[in-house]
């Protein structure tokens, strides 16, 4: 039996502010813990509660990785159906459910809280399943007072995705069953060592600044220095999952522990409203998010339109490297015409860098010269 929903915890963002992304997640969060990966945390979250042979409820407009944790653990994963607004097909959820459904994971996509989220809630409590909080795209969004990815009983987030750093996700466990069943296994917390992959992440960050961040140069610095070379293959999402069961390295906890989540997020918020400055102007493109509300921090700027492969040329033109489709799909979705919107969505939104690094002059210089 699952324990009465965690309550929503209420924070002003006119307090004192914290001083790095550590400080963020522990006022926020009162049982967190440090991993490598975000699927890995995710393991370690569930293994004390479920059962093989149970099942999972996930939506489907998800990368094709996310599915792995569950798998290990012996679940069947469901994908279930989204509104044309990102909010979970409610109907679709309830059709999907049935007495083994041990719980049932909502997004935050892009750095922006879950549409539809209260109904949600309401009808995972009512068939008393878990919620998991997928906040992997906002590490430090804020929605009302409360800390993405700690509205479930359990939440995970990927710190590797605000920081350039190699690796890092977060643990939230806030009810008290998920907490008290938590058995961290060998990849929690964070590596006592400096290790290889710090150092080659180092160089790699340090040579591709010299040159200015070329990004012809720069993938080739990158081919030269990843051990991968220069294939452009993608391993298998087991792979990929497997590959991140370690700690959090050195590296990652150092920049966590000293990071400005004020600054990042200002500069953050200031890069999303140059993109929208520009593609407001234009009739070929939906900027997804027209509003940014307090305390949100965007992971990227998402937008969709019906010929992403030419929106896409001509921002590589005006020297945007980074732009790109988002995500690569389930191939049980991807195959099934049941996932239409899913499968469309996937091939029409594009996500812009807006990471804390580029300066909105840049931004504001592609806008000049991206055709209308």
């Amino acid at each position: 039996m699952i324990s009465e929903h965690p309550s929503l915890s209420i924070r002003s963002l006119s307090g004192p502010q914290p001083s790095n992304i550590r400080s963020v997640l522990e006022r926020f969060s009162t049982d967190i813990s440090l991993y490598g990966s975000g699927k890995a945390a995710l393991y370690d979250g569930l293994s004390g509660l479920v059962d093989a042979g149970e099942n999972v409820l996930v939506p489907a407009y998800l990368p094709d990785a996310v599915a792995e944790p569950f798998l290990d653990l012996g679940l069947a994963v469901r994908y279930y159906r989204l509104e044309a607004n990102l909010a979970p097909d409610l109907a679709d959820i309830e059709r999907r459910l049935d007495d083994d459904t041990v719980a049932i994971m909502s997004v935050n996509y892009f750095g922006f809280p879950q549409p539809g989220l209260g109904e949600f809630m309401s009808l995972v409590d009512e068939y008393d399943c878990y919620h998991i909080d997928d906040n992997a795209h906002a590490p430090i969004s804020v929605d009302n007072g409360t800390l993405l990815g700690t509205r479930g009983h359990l939440g995970v987030t990927s710190l590797w995705k605000l920081l350039p750093i190699p690796d890092g996700a977060v643990l939230y466990c806030n009810d008290a069953v998920v907490a008290e069943h938590l058995a961290p296994s060998s990849f929690a917390g964070v590596r006592e060592q400096f290790g290889a992959d710090d150092c080659r992440f180092l160089l790699k960050s340090a040579v591709a600044g010299l040159l200015n961040m070329s990004p012809t140069v720069s993938r080739s610095v990158d081919a030269l220095i990843d051990d991968r070379g220069m294939s452009p293959s993608v391993p298998e999402p087991s792979v990929r999952y497997e590959e991140g069961k370690a700690p959090m390295s050195k590296l990652s906890a150092y920049v966590v522990n000293g990071a400005d989540p004020v600054a990042i997020r200002n500069a953050r918020r200031e890069n999303y409203r140059a993109w929208q400055r520009i593609f407001d102007s234009h009739d070929d493109v939906d900027v997804l998010y027209d509003s940014l509300p307090a305390g949100i921090c965007p992971q990227v700027f998402p937008l969709r339109t019906s010929i992403p492969q030419r929106v896409l040329e001509d921002l590589e033109c005006c020297g945007v490297d980074g732009a790109h489709t988002w995500p690569r799909l389930s191939s049980t979705v991807f195959e099934n015409p049941e996932y239409d919107r899913a499968t469309t969505l996937s091939r029409e939104i594009l996500v812009l860098p807006v990471h804390q690094h580029i300066d909105p002059s840049t931004i504001e210089a592609v806008g000049d010269r991206l055709p209308r």
